[in-house]
C-alpha cells in the first residue's frame, strides 16, 4: 500500500505514540489530534468534552485511529472518574465519528479503541468476537463506546473496533505498574491467581493495529490479544524468570479490593480471550506467548 495521510487521536499514549513511530518509519504522514491550539503542521486540535474537532484538519485522511481515553488504571473508580472514562472515550468517538461521516472525501476506515473489557468475566471459557457483552461497568462502557462510531458506520465508512487486552510494556499502561513491583522483589499473585489474563506485546499491538488499517475485509470487532491467554499465577512466575527475581508474595483478593476500589474487580476478573478474527485473516504473532512478550517488553 501506497503512502497514506492517518490522524491519530490519542497519539501522546503508550499505543498512540508507538503507531505513529511504526507508521511515519514507514513513510506515512501521521496527523496528531490535540487538546490545545495547533502550533505544528502535523497537528489538529479538537475537544472531546465539546464534541469539537477541526474538520479542516482531517480532510484527505486516508485513515482516522482514535486511542483517546482517560485510563481505566490511573485513578480509583470514583463516580466523578467513572464519568471521566465514560466521557473521553464516548464522546471522543462520536465526535470523530460525525466528522469524518460529514467530510466530502472520508477517510476509507476509522479504527477505534476498545477494550476486551466489553465480555466482562468469561471465567475459564475462550471467548472471541462472536460472544455477546458481559456485565459490569467496563462492559457498558465499552458497548456505549463501540455505539458512539455508528454515523461513521451510517456513512458507509469500514469501521472496525480494536477490542484490546493487557498491553505488555515497560512503561504505560496496567502491564507497566508491575515491572517495578516486580524488580524490587515484591511481585506475586494477585487473588488466587486462576484468573486469565489475555496479554499482547506493544510490538504485536501495533502491527495488528496497522494490520486492520490495511485489512479492507475487517470491519466490526476485532481482538488484539495474543492467541495463548495465561492464568495470573503464570504471568507471576513468566515476570519472576524475565526479571530473576523471587515472586513470592500473594495479593488476597480483599487487599487489592482496599488499594484498587472497583478496579479490583477487574484486576480479579478471569477474561480467556482469544484473537480469531486476526487469525482468520492471516496475522502472524511476534509474541504469541507470555514469555516472549515480556522479553520484548523487558529488553
Amino acid at each position: 500500500m501506497g503512502s497514506m495521510r492517518i490522524a491519530i487521536a490519542g497519539a501522546s499514549g503508550l499505543i498512540g505514540s508507538a503507531l505513529g513511530t511504526s507508521l511515519r518509519a514507514d513513510g506515512h504522514e501521521v496527523v496528531r489530534l490535540v487538546r490545545r491550539t495547533a502550533r505544528a503542521a502535523d497537528e489538529v486540535e479538537w475537544d472531546p468534552k465539546r464534541e469539537y474537532v477541526n474538520t479542516a484538519g482531517l480532510a484527505g485522511s486516508d485513515a482516522v485511529v482514535n486511542l483517546a481515553g482517560a485510563g481505566v488504571g490511573d485513578h480509583r473508580w470514583t463516580a466523578a472518574y467513572k464519568k471521566e472514562l465514560r466521557d473521553s472515550r464516548v464522546l471522543g468517538t462520536a465526535t470523530l465519528a460525525e466528522a469524518v461521516a460529514s467530510l466530502d472525501v472520508p477517510p476509507r476506515v476509522l479504527l477505534c479503541g476498545s477494550a476486551l473489557g466489553f465480555y466482562g468475566d468469561t471465567g475459564d471459557r475462550v471467548t472471541d468476537e462472536s460472544a455477546p457483552p458481559g456485565e459490569g461497568f467496563l462492559a457498558a462502557l465499552c458497548v456505549e463506546w463501540e455505539e458512539a462510531a455508528r454515523p461513521a458506520e451510517e456513512a458507509g465508512i469500514r469501521t472496525a473496533f480494536a477490542r484490546t487486552g493487557l498491553v505488555v510494556a515497560r512503561e504505560g499502561g496496567a502491564w507497566g505498574k508491575l515491572f517495578p513491583l516486580f524488580r524490587a522483589g515484591l511481585g506475586g499473585r494477585l487473588g488466587n491467581g486462576h484468573q486469565y489474563w489475555s496479554f499482547i506485546a506493544l510490538h504485536d499491538q501495533v502491527a495488528a493495529l496497522r494490520h486492520i488499517l490495511d485489512t479492507e475485509s475487517l470491519s466490526g470487532p476485532v481482538n488484539l490479544t495474543a492467541p495463548e491467554p495465561v492464568t495470573n499465577r503464570e504471568v507471576t512466575a513468566a515476570m519472576g524468570r524475565a526479571l530473576h527475581r523471587p515472586t513470592p508474595f500473594a495479593v488476597p483478593a480483599p487487599v487489592l479490593r482496599v488499594v484498587l476500589g472497583e478496579f479490583a474487580g477487574d484486576v480479579l476478573m478471569s477474561q480467556r480471550v482469544v484473537p480469531s478474527r486476526l487469525l482468520e485473516s492471516g496475522f502472524t504473532f511476534a509474541f504469541p506467548g507470555v514469555d516472549g512478550a515480556i522479553g520484548a517488553a523487558s529488553s
